[in-house]
Protein backbone atom coordinates (compact mmCIF):
# COMPACT_ATOMS: atom_id res chain seq x y z
CA UNK A 1 0.00 0.00 0.00
CA UNK A 2 1.30 3.47 -0.90
CA UNK A 3 0.60 6.90 0.61
CA UNK A 4 1.19 9.68 -1.90
CA UNK A 5 2.84 12.92 -0.82
CA UNK A 6 4.04 16.07 -2.58
CA UNK A 7 7.53 14.74 -3.27
CA UNK A 8 8.72 13.18 -6.50
CA UNK A 9 8.73 9.62 -5.17
CA UNK A 10 5.88 7.60 -3.71
CA UNK A 11 5.86 7.47 0.06
CA UNK A 12 5.76 3.88 1.31
CA UNK A 13 4.54 2.86 4.75
CA UNK A 14 7.37 1.93 7.03
CA UNK A 15 9.72 4.57 5.64
CA UNK A 16 10.87 7.53 7.80
CA UNK A 17 9.05 10.01 5.56
CA UNK A 18 5.80 8.09 5.97
CA UNK A 19 6.18 8.11 9.75
CA UNK A 20 6.84 11.87 9.80
CA UNK A 21 3.86 12.52 7.54
CA UNK A 22 1.60 10.38 9.75
CA UNK A 23 2.75 12.19 12.89
CA UNK A 24 2.01 15.61 11.40
CA UNK A 25 -1.39 14.42 10.18
CA UNK A 26 -2.30 13.18 13.66
CA UNK A 27 -1.03 16.36 15.29
CA UNK A 28 -3.05 18.61 12.99
CA UNK A 29 -6.10 16.38 13.51
CA UNK A 30 -5.80 16.69 17.29
CA UNK A 31 -5.34 20.48 17.11
CA UNK A 32 -8.39 20.76 14.89
CA UNK A 33 -10.51 18.66 17.27
CA UNK A 34 -9.30 20.62 20.30
CA UNK A 35 -9.80 24.09 18.81
CA UNK A 36 -10.72 27.11 20.89
CA UNK A 37 -14.45 27.63 21.38
CA UNK A 38 -16.28 30.73 22.57
CA UNK A 39 -19.84 30.26 23.83
CA UNK A 40 -22.70 32.54 24.91
CA UNK A 41 -24.82 29.67 26.17
CA UNK A 42 -27.84 27.83 24.80
CA UNK A 43 -29.94 31.00 24.40
CA UNK A 44 -27.97 33.54 22.30
CA UNK A 45 -30.30 36.51 22.91
CA UNK A 46 -31.87 38.52 25.72
CA UNK A 47 -34.90 40.78 25.91
CA UNK A 48 -34.51 43.45 28.59
CA UNK A 49 -36.35 46.58 29.72
CA UNK A 50 -34.96 50.01 28.94
CA UNK A 51 -32.95 51.31 31.91
CA UNK A 52 -32.12 47.89 33.38
CA UNK A 53 -28.71 46.27 33.83
CA UNK A 54 -27.94 43.12 31.88
CA UNK A 55 -25.10 40.64 31.52
CA UNK A 56 -23.76 39.55 28.15
CA UNK A 57 -22.44 36.02 28.82
CA UNK A 58 -19.39 34.51 27.18
CA UNK A 59 -17.06 31.66 28.17
CA UNK A 60 -14.12 30.02 26.41
CA UNK A 61 -12.99 26.39 26.27
CA UNK A 62 -9.81 24.70 25.08
CA UNK A 63 -8.83 21.08 25.58
CA UNK A 64 -5.11 21.87 25.68
CA UNK A 65 -5.38 25.03 27.77
CA UNK A 66 -4.54 28.66 26.96
CA UNK A 67 -1.51 30.93 26.89
CA UNK A 68 -1.91 34.69 26.37
CA UNK A 69 -5.48 34.23 25.18
CA UNK A 70 -6.69 37.39 23.46
CA UNK A 71 -10.39 38.23 23.58
CA UNK A 72 -12.63 41.17 22.86
CA UNK A 73 -16.25 42.20 22.70
CA UNK A 74 -17.44 44.10 19.63
CA UNK A 75 -20.73 45.84 18.88
CA UNK A 76 -22.28 45.83 15.41
CA UNK A 77 -23.20 49.47 14.88
CA UNK A 78 -25.16 49.36 11.61
CA UNK A 79 -22.49 47.22 9.94
CA UNK A 80 -19.50 48.87 11.61
CA UNK A 81 -17.81 46.79 14.30
CA UNK A 82 -16.76 48.89 17.30
CA UNK A 83 -14.78 47.53 20.25
CA UNK A 84 -16.50 47.38 23.61
CA UNK A 85 -13.56 45.92 25.55
CA UNK A 86 -10.46 43.76 25.08
CA UNK A 87 -7.81 41.95 27.13
CA UNK A 88 -5.13 39.29 27.07
CA UNK A 89 -5.28 36.45 29.59
CA UNK A 90 -1.79 35.07 30.36
CA UNK A 91 -3.13 31.87 31.96
CA UNK A 92 -6.37 30.46 33.32
CA UNK A 93 -5.45 31.40 36.91
CA UNK A 94 -4.70 35.08 36.24
CA UNK A 95 -6.94 38.16 36.13
CA UNK A 96 -6.50 40.11 32.88
CA UNK A 97 -6.21 43.91 32.78
CA UNK A 98 -9.24 44.77 30.65
CA UNK A 99 -9.46 47.87 28.47
CA UNK A 100 -12.97 49.35 28.31
CA UNK A 101 -13.88 51.46 25.26
CA UNK A 102 -17.52 52.20 26.03
CA UNK A 103 -19.47 53.83 28.86
CA UNK A 104 -21.54 51.78 31.30
CA UNK A 105 -19.57 48.59 30.62
CA UNK A 106 -18.04 46.40 33.33
CA UNK A 107 -15.98 43.23 32.92
CA UNK A 108 -17.26 40.52 35.30
CA UNK A 109 -15.04 37.60 34.27
CA UNK A 110 -12.42 38.29 36.95
CA UNK A 111 -11.75 35.43 39.38
CA UNK A 112 -14.14 33.23 37.38
CA UNK A 113 -12.43 30.55 35.34
CA UNK A 114 -13.03 30.61 31.57
CA UNK A 115 -15.45 33.54 31.91
CA UNK A 116 -15.17 36.73 29.84
CA UNK A 117 -18.71 38.07 30.38
CA UNK A 118 -19.53 41.78 30.64
CA UNK A 119 -22.24 43.91 32.27
CA UNK A 120 -24.11 46.73 30.56
CA UNK A 121 -25.46 49.26 33.05
CA UNK A 122 -28.63 51.31 32.51
CA UNK A 123 -29.16 50.11 28.96
CA UNK A 124 -30.87 52.31 26.37
CA UNK A 125 -32.48 51.59 23.04
CA UNK A 126 -29.18 52.52 21.39
CA UNK A 127 -27.54 49.55 23.15
CA UNK A 128 -29.75 47.05 21.32
CA UNK A 129 -28.14 44.92 18.63
CA UNK A 130 -25.55 42.21 18.08
CA UNK A 131 -22.47 41.79 20.27
CA UNK A 132 -19.63 39.51 19.17
CA UNK A 133 -17.39 37.69 21.65
CA UNK A 134 -14.06 36.89 19.97
CA UNK A 135 -11.08 34.85 21.18
CA UNK A 136 -7.64 33.83 19.86
CA UNK A 137 -5.31 31.31 21.54
CA UNK A 138 -1.57 31.41 20.60
CA UNK A 139 -1.10 28.01 22.26
CA UNK A 140 -3.25 26.53 19.48
CA UNK A 141 -1.34 28.19 16.64
CA UNK A 142 -3.56 31.29 17.04
CA UNK A 143 -6.74 29.28 16.68
CA UNK A 144 -9.65 31.74 16.92
CA UNK A 145 -13.39 31.55 17.32
CA UNK A 146 -16.27 33.97 17.82
CA UNK A 147 -19.93 33.87 18.78
CA UNK A 148 -22.78 36.40 18.63
CA UNK A 149 -25.17 37.51 21.38
CA UNK A 150 -28.22 39.65 20.54
CA UNK A 151 -29.64 42.22 22.96
CA UNK A 152 -33.24 43.36 22.51
CA UNK A 153 -34.34 46.48 24.43
CA UNK A 154 -38.07 47.10 25.02
CA UNK A 155 -40.31 49.50 26.98
CA UNK A 156 -41.79 46.65 28.99
CA UNK A 157 -41.67 42.89 28.91
CA UNK A 158 -44.47 41.24 26.99
CA UNK A 159 -47.02 39.12 28.87
CA UNK A 160 -47.14 35.70 27.31
CA UNK A 161 -50.69 34.61 26.41
CA UNK A 162 -51.08 30.98 27.38
CA UNK A 163 -54.74 30.69 26.32
CA UNK A 164 -54.03 28.54 23.27
CA UNK A 165 -51.67 26.32 25.27
CA UNK A 166 -54.30 25.86 28.01
CA UNK A 167 -56.99 25.00 25.45
CA UNK A 168 -54.78 22.43 23.74
CA UNK A 169 -53.73 20.90 27.07
CA UNK A 170 -57.36 20.73 28.22
CA UNK A 171 -58.46 19.10 24.95
CA UNK A 172 -55.68 16.52 25.11
CA UNK A 173 -56.40 15.80 28.80
CA UNK A 174 -60.12 15.45 28.10
CA UNK A 175 -59.48 13.07 25.21
CA UNK A 176 -57.21 10.92 27.37
CA UNK A 177 -59.78 10.86 30.21
CA UNK A 178 -62.57 9.91 27.77
CA UNK A 179 -60.45 7.11 26.29
CA UNK A 180 -59.61 5.74 29.74
CA UNK A 181 -63.29 5.88 30.79
CA UNK A 182 -64.32 4.12 27.57
CA UNK A 183 -61.78 1.35 28.13
CA UNK A 184 -62.91 0.86 31.74
CA UNK A 185 -66.58 0.71 30.69
CA UNK A 186 -65.74 -1.75 27.91
CA UNK A 187 -63.81 -4.05 30.26
CA UNK A 188 -66.61 -3.90 32.86
CA UNK A 189 -69.23 -4.74 30.21
CA UNK A 190 -67.19 -7.69 28.94
CA UNK A 191 -66.78 -8.91 32.53
CA UNK A 192 -70.56 -8.75 33.20
CA UNK A 193 -71.35 -10.51 29.92
CA UNK A 194 -68.85 -13.26 30.71
CA UNK A 195 -70.41 -13.79 34.13
CA UNK A 196 -73.91 -13.93 32.63
CA UNK A 197 -72.80 -16.41 30.00
CA UNK A 198 -71.18 -18.57 32.67
CA UNK A 199 -74.37 -18.49 34.74
CA UNK A 200 -76.49 -19.45 31.71
CA UNK A 201 -74.23 -22.43 31.05
CA UNK A 202 -74.66 -23.62 34.65
CA UNK A 203 -78.44 -23.30 34.33
CA UNK A 204 -78.46 -25.31 31.10
CA UNK A 205 -76.39 -28.11 32.64
CA UNK A 206 -78.64 -28.28 35.71
CA UNK A 207 -81.81 -28.24 33.62
CA UNK A 208 -80.51 -31.00 31.34
CA UNK A 209 -79.77 -33.23 34.35
CA UNK A 210 -83.27 -32.78 35.69
CA UNK A 211 -84.86 -33.59 32.33
CA UNK A 212 -82.83 -36.77 32.01
CA UNK A 213 -83.92 -37.94 35.43
CA UNK A 214 -87.59 -37.33 34.74
CA UNK A 215 -87.49 -39.13 31.37
CA UNK A 216 -85.84 -42.24 32.77
CA UNK A 217 -82.73 -42.02 30.72
CA UNK A 218 -79.47 -43.74 31.54
CA UNK A 219 -78.22 -42.77 34.90
CA UNK A 220 -81.78 -42.28 36.21
CA UNK A 221 -83.89 -44.53 38.44
CA UNK A 222 -86.48 -46.55 36.44
CA UNK A 223 -89.54 -48.40 37.71
CA UNK A 224 -88.64 -51.67 39.48
CA UNK A 225 -90.00 -54.86 37.88
CA UNK A 226 -91.66 -57.51 40.05
CA UNK A 227 -89.68 -60.63 40.81
CA UNK A 228 -90.96 -63.53 38.75
CA UNK A 229 -92.61 -66.29 40.81
CA UNK A 230 -91.07 -69.72 40.91
CA UNK A 231 -93.06 -72.56 39.43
Amino acid sequence: MEVRWTGAEPLRLGSPNAAISLIFTLMFGVWSAQGLEMSVGKIPFLEAVNGSTVMLPCTYASCIGIRNLYFNWQYNDNGTMTKVCEAEIPSEDSDPPVKIFRDRVEFVGKNIKNNVSILLWNITFEDAGQYTCFGRNPKEMNKNHSTIFTLIVVDELRVVDNTVTIIIASAVGGAIAFLMGFMLLKNFTLYVLAKLEEKNKECLVTSSGIDNTENGLSGSKGESKPTPKKK
